[in-house]
């Protein structure tokens, strides 16, 4: 049972099928986007609590993570309190304490990868991180896990919100920092694809060395002439002004230690 329809389980539900679990039903608060995703995995949907089917042997919730108590404790009134069936997120940033006195299995199921409806994913590459209550959960959400990927870990609740905190300032900083760097370059009508390679070689590079060792530019470098140049032609930011010299402290920063 998945219940969401967002990126993540709009890309988890095709490829859960597709390893051979069976997806009974979809739940989202839209009903049109429940009935999407359920068309594609031959499933059933529900944009309602009390008609979500108590069949299930998981319960697997990738919503977001404000809704994820509200929603459990709503479906766990709807279950039988004797049944077997497991509550499981799939968020980066909350404990499986969430799920806490609402049934007897809980845990997590966290796929470290970020996620676009138009993207497809390549789920044999994403690590998944499996937590639970209990050993028979950590068990049977890793044999789950497994089927989608071999990289899969016991990771507890402290060691995923470190993750998620490093996986902010890796893909979400950066993000915002490609973005940054087109708006620059869209002001004097030049395009973001010069950078493209670049990018890619950044990304490359630090899969087979420390990302410290592999640092260039002028902040590396100590070439304040350099910075001060670029610092002048953000003159018209200063919100980049002030990014850009954060950014090259912590840089200097990074290589006295």
């Amino acid at each position: 049972m998945l219940l969401g329809s967002g990126n993540l389980a709009s890309q988890l539900g095709p490829v859960l099928t597709m390893a051979g679990a069976e997806v009974i039903q979809v739940y989202s608060r839209r009903i049109t986007h429940a009935r999407k995703l359920a068309k594609t995995l031959g499933a059933s949907a529900t944009n309602k609590i009390e008609k979500i089917s108590t069949d299930a042997d998981l319960y697997l919730f990738a919503i977001s993570d404000g809704a994820i108590r509200l929603v459990a404790e709503l479906l766990s009134k709807h279950l039988s309190e004797k049944g077997n069936y497991i509550f499981a997120h799939t968020a980066g940033a909350t404990s499986k304490l969430v799920f806490k006195g609402l049934t007897k299995y809980y845990g997590v199921f966290y796929p470290l990868q970020t996620f676009s409806k138009d993207r497809l994913a390549d789920f044999s590459t994403i690590p998944f991180c499996i937590d639970g209550n209990q050993k028979l959960v950590r068990t049977k959400l890793t044999h789950l896990a497994k089927t989608l990927s071999p990289n899969v870990s016991l990771i507890t609740d402290e060691q995923r919100a470190v993750l998620h905190v490093a996986a902010v300032f890796v893909n979400n900083f950066t993000n915002a920092l490609f973005s940054t760097g087109k708006e620059i370059l869209d002001q004097h009508q030049i395009p973001f694809q010069l950078l493209t390679p670049l990018i890619l070689e950044t990304a490359k590079k630090v899969q087979e060395n420390p990302p410290l060792k592999m640092q260039t530019g002028p902040a590396k470098r100590g070439d304040q002439k350099t910075i001060q140049r670029h610092l002048n032609l953000l003159n018209h930011t200063p919100a980049w002004q002030e990014l850009y010299q954060q950014l090259s402290d912590l840089i200097i920063q990074q290589h006295k230690k």
